[in-house]
């Protein structure tokens, strides 16, 4: 005990003597209080002057006809709405920038960009994008980009049928080059997936990313409470909401609604975080979040038609992948029909779109690795570990690693065997410092992937199968008893002020020159930026500042843990009783039947066509 006393005495006299060499005065408070609320004052001005260009900008937009977001010039090759059955589509060709060389013969790239809410341009949103990647690899780029307002009566089909002559036009403009990569983002992934299954003699590899392609899936082999937006379409009661929302915009759906559902995933980020962000360093982030928000701040346009067939087919229904959608002549989506080498993109950190819904349907559709090869595709996983959703758009880094590799050996997968793969890259520094990546494929089995991506065996996807039968029976109810009496009070005036008093609309411009009450907030802002005095961030106020601002972070994460955790705990205490799990079971036995059938199918032709002295692989019909 003496001992720890005589060696606790030195260090509490050394304590001692530093406290009192760092004492402060109340002079020296009150001038430290002085600064800080200076600064502190001043970062407001800025704060709101910012929203406020937000604003502007907003409103200058939507005047503007609200035109695509990138960053490369571009020029329309193709426009849609002139098309014998119009869609709001169109198919540009991207202007290389000065000093970038493009080989026309190389092979072409056609990004598709997703139509859910937003705008186009998020594929090519600053110069280290999947368009910068394409470009830098001299590779010509196109893009299909969309207006903000439907054509009366289009329809996923017909949008799908215009993507497959773009497709073409593509091919035509560049008979001696290879045929076009498709690469398609979230929601444009499954649209590449669709006219690649429609028209796969033209149609080159598929790149996939952060595409949600079976929407049932979403729960990791360890954890709980994945991914609560997959619960979101059985807690409200399936697929009327839509139709009830675009009836009550006259017949068109605000992609709004879209968007504010991403907003309410992350509260801590939507209410506080960016824009917390923006208050503590207004002086160098104002442009970036300027940037950003002018596309996530362009909402477009679906008619019901579109939103009908994208909940009820996709969204709940789940049905792309089996087989069961059809197309514009009759026949049926069979994803089986396409022969073009497939790269999958997603990432762990993604709550969107996670990697069960960018992989699952693999298992789906093929079964095992053995039907992989059997029919000669090849399928390639490209994992990340910690990206969210929009970062595998828009992360420059991510450009620069994951999608510049994927293009700089699009000829070694295409020369791989029939398989399914994972693809690796190791990164190292170069002899500059700069740098360089290294691609290797690591041959997997669909097995193991499976098991490695779902806990439950997938078990907990069987509940979705009640929701999709709920969803059908509230359709019904909904369209005889209430659509009828929605339509007939629906209008256009009423339907466009509903959405410029959208939420997300009136944040925007009622913080702009629109609004009277802040006239004098932009010459404020210019009078504080001339005698700004800023504050350094290792002040001990402004440190004390940053944990107010992370405490109310943990606060807003803990609300979304506990709403997230109900979530999923009301979705399973409704749909997984017994009469869900009698209704799964019953569809996966039909399926098994189905498989065994198909298998025994291929078999025969298959000792058919030895027996005949030669062997072939077999295509579905």
């Amino acid at each position: 005990m003496t001992g720890v006393q005589t060696c606790a005495l030195p260090i509490f006299k050394a304590n001692s003597e530093k406290a009192t060499a760092q004492a402060v005065t109340p002079w020296d408070l009150w001038t430290d209080w002085a600064a800080y609320s200076t600064d502190l004052a001043q970062r407001s001005v800025l704060f709101w002057d910012t929203l406020r260009q937000r604003g502007n900008a907003f409103l200058r937009h939507e005047a503007a006809g609200k035109p695509p977001v990138l960053h490369f010039e571009h020029e329309i090759v193709l426009d849609a709405r002139r098309f014998e059955r119009p869609v709001n589509y169109a198919l540009a060709r991207i202007v290389p920038p000065d000093g970038v060389v493009i080989d026309p013969k190389r092979r072409p790239y056609i990004i598709i960009d997703p139509r859910a809410g937003h705008g186009p341009g998020i594929g090519g949103f600053k110069d280290d994008s999947q368009v910068g990647a394409a470009l830098r690899d001299g590779h010509p780029v196109y893009f299909v980009i969309f207006f903000p307002d439907p054509e009366a009566g289009q329809t996923m089909l017909d949008v799908c049928a215009a993507e497959q002559r773009f497709v073409r036009k593509v091919h035509e403009l560049h008979p001696d080059s290879p045929k076009p990569a498709i690469v398609g983002n979230c929601q444009g992934g499954w649209a590449a997936m669709m006219l690649a299954t429609a028209s796969p003699e033209d149609a080159g590899p598929i790149v996939i990313n952060g595409a949600p392609m079976s929407y049932w899936g979403g729960a990791w082999s360890e954890g709980e409470g994945d991914n609560p937006m997959r619960y979101s379409g059985g807690l409200l009661g399936g697929t009327w909401l839509a139709s009830f929302s675009a009836d009550l915009g006259n017949g068109v759906f605000d992609g709004a609604h879209l968007v504010q559902n991403f907003e309410n995933l992350n509260p801590a980020n939507t209410f506080w975080e960016k824009y917390y962000n923006l208050f503590a360093n207004v002086d160098k982030e104002a442009p970036r979040f300027l940037d950003f928000e002018r596309w996530w701040g362009g909402f477009y346009l679906l008619n019901r038609d579109e939103i009908e067939w994208i909940t009820q087919n996709l969204f709940v229904g789940n049905k792309l992948w089996s087989g069961e959608t059809r197309n514009r002549d009759g026949g049926f989506f069979d994803l089986r029909e396409i022969k073009s080498p497939i790269i999958l993109f997603a990432s762990m950190g993604d709550n969107i779109t996670p990697p069960q819904q960018a992989f699952n349907w693999v298992a789906d559709v093929y079964g095992s690795t053995d039907e992989i090869k059997a029919r000669g595709q090849v399928i390639v996983g490209l994992l990340h570990e910690d990206i969210g959703h929009l970062g595998i758009f828009v992360s420059g880094r991510v450009a620069r690693k994951e999608h510049a590799q994927i293009v700089s050996v699009m000829k070694s997968i295409e020369s791989l065997p029939p398989g399914l793969y994972g693809m690796q890259i190791t990164e190292r520094r170069g002899a500059d410092g700069k740098p360089e990546y290294d691609v290797t494929f690591v041959e997997r089995t669909l097995e193991d992937v499976v098991q490695r991506l779902n806990r439950f065996k997938r078990a907990d996807e069987k509940p979705f199968e009640a929701v999709e039968a709920v969803s059908e029976f509230n359709q019904r109810a909904y369209q005889l008893f209430a659509q009828p009496i929605v339509q007939a009070l629906s209008n256009d005036y009423a339907a466009k002020l509903g959405r410029e008093l959208h939420p997300l609309r009136a944040s925007r411009w009622g913080v702009s020159d629109l609004n009277p009450w802040l006239q004098w907030l932009g010459p404020a802002a210019e009078w504080v930026r001339s005698q700004r005095k800023a504050l350094g961030a290792e002040h001990p106020l402004r440190r004390q500042e940053r944990l107010g601002s992370e405490i109310m972070s943990a606060s807003l994460d803990y609300y979304r843990d506990l709403r997230d955790a109900a979530s999923e705990a009301a979705f399973f205490l409704v749909y997984g009783n017994l009469f869900a799990l009698y209704l799964a079971d019953k569809r996966e036995a039909e399926e098994r039947g189905a498989a065994v059938a198909f298998a025994l199918q291929l078999v025969i032709e298959h000792a058919e066509a030895v027996a005949a002295g030669g062997f072939h692989l077999i295509e579905r019909q």
